[in-house]
């Protein structure tokens, strides 16, 4: 909710804006929490957050008719500037710069062409919720007042504000031979009359005062007139040269690299009717973080992937029997991601990463067919088709078991509550959803492919493989007699385990706690904090000092 009281400082719009409003919104349904600024420049906003899942286009009726409960109570001032609610995400998509480097354009005029031909085009790109314009000097007539001649006039800032009012408004002055009109009247005209004034000129002949003996009181008389900008009260810079920025907002649940694609897309366009000396620069672009670290999941799963068709492979030693649970992979993946987009999830961190665990769960299953199967073949001569019925009979109920086991920890995640819950959703439907498809697998594919690719094995001895079956089964019997030895031991045992539980804790302790993990998204940013009431040429002279750094 923003507004703004032209004039008043943070105290008067806290009391007199912010508070009425605050009082009206408070408890409104659904409502989590509300946040509130009160600037100096006049400028009021109001934030109200919504529990996860409400509907923000009922969230921001509802604002809207709390808000028009207390706009009686408002100033004037703010009544005219009007009071809007929009519904919109915290987080800024991306940020353009717009600059003149060579200096051709003031700031002025790079703010009134980003204003007049850049934020309304963005703004109406699907999934974009607000375009704010930081450092926008718009145009407006500005008018320096001399209290001495206005009080030597008997007049007063109201009387002046008043005549600016009237006497600059576009006015319908009707038509010059209009019906009914006599039948031979052959043309009809509509009168155009000065409405709105456009120059200095036409502002400083403005009349303030008639007296009695018809002298005239003109705004010139009582009042400098200028062309500048309507606030100066933002400024921002780019390599040390003026720039506008364009702050871009993304709707809620608006999908970011979509937002951030119409933007660039809709920029290049707009970048061939440039004047000759102004650019546009994206610096800021949360898009590309999104980007990479997609890119970097992407490149995860594939490892994953080839690790653990190399790590089966290792082990049955034989590439038709590698292939079983090979090819339950992709089938596996291309399933979830149907159910993904059936549910309307998209591909992001979460649901890359829960992809990236599943992949050692999705063969599981497979290789416990195979190797079942295997096992009935070598030792009792049967076929691959008939060693595979038997072995289907032995494992169908384990790997139904197993399969329910795993969903009976996922599952539970899916309707957790509030933001915890809607946040790892995604995360846990993708590894339930591959679970489901993996026990699928094994006992439907994977039966079928026993059945056609396996044969009986050979036994190595030889090579690369005979050497690591011989460390396999060396290392099987160690670990065997260490176990066996645990048992037998079991106050030494319960002392290791102890301490492993000490470290895991320590470890756990010591590691960073936070909502989500902390990742570098290729920027940093600095914050100067100086003494209340600094102006703002002093903040442009620190802010200049520190850009040089």
């Amino acid at each position: 909710v923003t507004t703004s009281y032209p004039g008043a400082g943070a105290s008067v719009v806290a009391e007199s804006v912010t508070a009425p409003m605050e009082e009206k919104i408070n408890g409104v349904e659904n409502m989590l929490y509300m946040s509130s600024k009160s600037a100096s420049d006049g400028s009021c906003n109001i934030t109200i957050t919504f529990e996860v899942g409400t509907d923000v286009d009922m969230a921001t009726v509802l604002v809207q008719n709390r808000v028009n409960e207390a706009t009686p109570v408002l100033p004037e001032e703010v009544k005219r500037q009007g009071v809007k609610v929009e519904k919109q995400s915290t987080n800024i998509t991306l940020m353009i710069n717009m600059l003149s480097p060579d200096g051709t354009f003031d700031d002025l005029y790079i703010s009134n062409y980003t204003t007049t031909r850049i934020k309304d085009v963005l703004a109406r790109i699907n999934g974009v919720s607000k375009v704010e314009v930081f450092g926008a000097k718009d145009f407006g007539m500005r008018v320096w007042i001399n209290p001495d001649r206005l009080r030597a006039r008997g007049l007063t800032t109201i009387d002046l504000t008043n005549a600016l009012r009237e006497q600059n408004v576009q006015v319908a002055a009707g038509q010059i031979g209009g019906q009914p009109a006599p039948k031979d009247q052959p043309f009809e005209y509509s009168i155009t009359t000065l409405g709105r004034l456009q120059t200095v000129e036409q502002f400083e002949n403005i009349i303030v005062k008639r007296g009695e003996q018809g002298q005239l009181v003109r705004v010139r008389d009582v009042a400098r007139v200028e062309l500048g900008a309507q606030s100066y009260k933002w400024f921002a810079k780019l390599d040390g040269a003026p720039s506008i920025a364009v702050a871009v907002y993304p709707a809620p649940g608006a999908n970011a690299l979509n937002v951030a694609e119409g933007i660039k897309f809709e920029l290049d366009r707009l970048r061939k009717d440039f004047p000759e000396g102004l650019e546009a620069r994206i610096l800021y672009d949360t898009s590309e973080y999104i980007l990479q670290s997609l890119k970097e999941v992407v490149t995860t799963l594939i490892i994953a992937i080839l690790l653990v068709v190399f790590t089966v492979y290792i082990f049955l030693q034989d590439f038709r029997t590698t292939l079983v649970p090979a090819i339950t992979i992709p089938v596996s993946l291309l399933g979830t991601f149907a159910v993904m987009l059936t549910l309307g999830l998209s591909i992001n961190g979460l649901t890359m990463f829960g992809l990236i665990l599943v992949i050692g769960i999705v063969v599981d299953d497979a290789i416990v067919v195979v190797e079942n199967t295997m096992r009935i073949i070598d030792t009792e001569g049967l076929g691959a088709k008939e060693a595979t019925a038997k072995s289907m009979v032995e494992i169908t109920g384990p790997v139904v078991a197993t399969t329910l086991v795993l969903l009976a920890v996922f599952v539970p995640t899916i309707v957790m509550p509030g933001i915890t819950g809607r946040l790892y959703r995604p995360f846990a439907i993708t590894i339930s959803v591959a679970t489901l498809f993996s026990s699928l697998n094994a006992l439907t594919l994977s039966p079928a492919l026993c059945g056609m690719l396996l044969r009986p094995s050979r036994e190595r001895k030889k090579g690369f493989f005979g050497l690591f079956n011989r460390i396999l089964d060396s290392g099987t019997t160690h670990y065997g007699s260490i176990v066996k030895l645990l048992l037998r031991r079991s106050v030494m045992t319960a002392i290791i385990v102890g301490g492993l539980l000490v470290a895991t804790y320590f470890g756990m302790i010591a590691m960073p706690a936070g909502f989500v993990p902390s990742e570098d998204e290729g920027y940093f940013m600095v914050a100067a904090q100086l003494p209340d009431a600094t102006s703002l040429g002093r903040t442009e002279e620190l802010l200049d000092e520190v850009s040089a750094i």
